[in-house]
């Protein structure tokens, strides 16, 4: 059974006019088919109003399907029911970790989720324990969320999902409010997180460099899924990827130059040492 999966999704909200008259509808998915398996690491990826910040939301049931399915763990996210199920098998990270954390020390944050899932309190100390150690946050413990830079704060959000111990975590573009250093932090967590935990992790981003180790990729463009292979293949397709308004991983980018000015280089190199190891192998 997949992890997360949607059969010809489809999401529109109402246009309205300056006096809040619905005047017509906008189709923000249409017609979206995935697949993720229990234990994969998924990247989707999409310029600005691609559709992919709408879709992660169908993961956690923020939105549910004007058409169409989404299935969360197996359950049918449009079932009232469900809703509970859905959303303890799938956390969300958001953009702004300030409009996630809540607490006023590290630990207490983290300590939230698991509260209100009415885990009792011993158990609540050892998983607020374990996140942060997962996240590399555990000497932050006993400090004020205020006081942390912006990398460390969504990691602290990241083990606050964590402690609540969901079988997917779904990231909606957890860097885009960072600078390139806590960038770097957050995208390191998630793959030490993936190793620690097994969990099915969801990336929605539009920074390349940080799909290189994603099993799959899925590319938006108005609603639709125009894209889908693992990252060398992809990454191979330089020209319909700027046609999709995105840029390709600078070592991927040179590559390609390389390629066009005659040198026999294979398409899709994702990593400097790739291209290294190519490089040599034409001398």
């Amino acid at each position: 059974m997949d992890m997360i999966q949607s059969e010809e999704l489809i999401f529109e909200y109402e246009k309205r006019d300056e006096e809040g008259n619905v005047i017509g509808m906008n189709r923000a998915i249409d017609g979206v088919d995935i697949h993720v398996s229990p234990g994969e690491f998924v990247a989707i990826l999409g310029h600005n109003g691609s559709g992919k910040s709408t879709l992660a939301k169908h993961m956690n049931a923020i939105l549910v399907p004007t058409g169409g399915t989404m299935w969360v763990n197996g359950r049918d996210t449009k079932e009232p029911a469900e809703l509970w199920n859905v959303r303890q098998s799938a956390g969300m990270v958001f953009q702004n970790p300030d409009n996630q954390i809540i607490g006023t020390v590290v630990e207490e944050d983290v300590g939230f989720g698991p509260e209100n899932l009415g885990v009792p309190t011993d158990e609540i100390w050892k998983r607020v324990e374990d996140s942060l150690k997962a996240v590399g946050m555990l000497e932050y413990r006993s400090n004020s969320p205020n006081k942390l830079s912006g990398g460390q704060k969504q990691r602290v959000a990241i083990a606050g999902v964590i402690a609540m111990e969901p079988q997917c975590i779904v990231l909606d573009e957890p860097t885009a409010m960072l600078d390139p250093n806590g960038r770097k932090e957050v995208i390191r967590t998630i793959q030490e997180l993936r190793k620690k935990k097994q969990v099915t992790v969801i990336l929605i981003t539009h920074y390349m460099e940080e799909v290189i180790d994603a099993d799959k990729v899925y590319v938006m463009d108005s609603g639709h899924v125009v894209m889908h292979g693992t990252p060398k293949e992809i990454f191979s397709q330089v020209d319909l990827l700027k046609k999709y308004r995105l840029d390709v991983p600078q070592v991927t980018m040179l590559a390609e130059e390389l390629r066009k000015k005659g040198l026999d280089l294979p398409k899709g190199i994702l990593r400097t040492q790739e291209l290294v190891e190519a490089l040599c192998q034409l001398s």
